[in-house]
């Protein structure tokens, strides 16, 4: 069995906050309660500062850079969710972050911290987002990061649950407050068996364990009516709002959707 490989030291960007720095911007996209019809939360995405994808801002990363990069992710999703009226509601703001670049999760909290009160943003409504595509080195560490952001208020989700390369594994040994089924999950649900009977599943074991399921990347109403008479009442992607680059974009709910929001 391969030893599991160590958790970095604070890198030079951690230890006196110097570091290659990369010029980035934020998009935001929507996580909508269907319920309601409004949205429960806007996750940030990374973008370049014209708008560009965020394959060409996360290429910049590397293991020098990464804790001043997660820094600055999370310091622009917060600014530019205020600067486009994210405090005119309720809503909450999910963050994404690389759990390798935490080397402590009270240290590093402390610039989001000062961010948030310097744009009088409430800290409980921040979530904390992150995948389980890249394999963990170390499990535990990140288990010590979700209890810790939990016990200071912060919500927390696992992205792309199904994609990647723990699974249940991962979830066994730690839960998050939220997680998000990952779009190839969804595609085409309602056509087919195997994914109806995977999701519905996974719907009902988060509901055992008082987890919220979230359902990203729906595109067509078929899929949304699938998740909806499973019970999903979260719902982010192309059907319902693109993400708006460096603002909170509308929402169009299909019309059974919005005839329902509006009863």
């Amino acid at each position: 069995m391969t030893a599991p490989a160590p958790r970095p030291a604070p890198c030079q960007g951690c230890r006196n906050g110097e570091s290659e720095e990369i010029v980035l911007a934020m998009a935001f996209q929507p996580i909508v309660d269907m319920e309601s019809g409004r949205p429960f939360a806007y996750e940030a995405l990374v973008r370049g500062p014209e708008g560009q994808s965020a394959a060409s801002v996360l290429a910049q990363v590397t293991q020098a850079n990464r804790y001043a990069f997660d820094q600055a992710c999370r310091v622009k999703a917060i600014e530019t969710a205020v600067a486009a009226g994210i405090l005119e509601g309720p809503t909450r703001l999910s963050i994404n972050f690389l759990p390798n670049a935490v080397y402590s999760p009270l240290a590093c909290i402390q610039l989001t911290l000062k961010t948030a009160t310097a744009n009088a943003f409430p800290t409980e409504r921040l979530i904390f987002e992150f995948t389980e595509n890249e394999q963990m080195a170390e499990p535990a560490h990140v288990a010590h990061i979700v209890d810790t952001y939990r016990r200071m208020g912060f919500g927390t989700a696992l992205d792309d649950f199904g994609a990647g390369h723990a699974g249940l594994n991962l979830l066994a040994k730690f839960q998050t407050d939220l997680i998000k089924l990952d779009m190839e999950l969804i595609r085409d649900l309602d056509q087919s068996l195997p994914r109806r009977v995977i999701v519905a599943g996974v719907v009902k074991m988060c509901q055992e364990l008082g987890i919220t399921v979230i359902a990203e990347g729906v595109e067509s109403q078929g899929e949304l009516a699938a998740l909806r008479e499973m019970g999903v009442r979260y719902i982010q992607g192309y059907l319902l709002a693109k993400p708006a680059f460096q603002a909170l974009p509308g929402i169009s709910l299909p019309a059974p959707a919005a005839r329902a929001a509006s009863a």
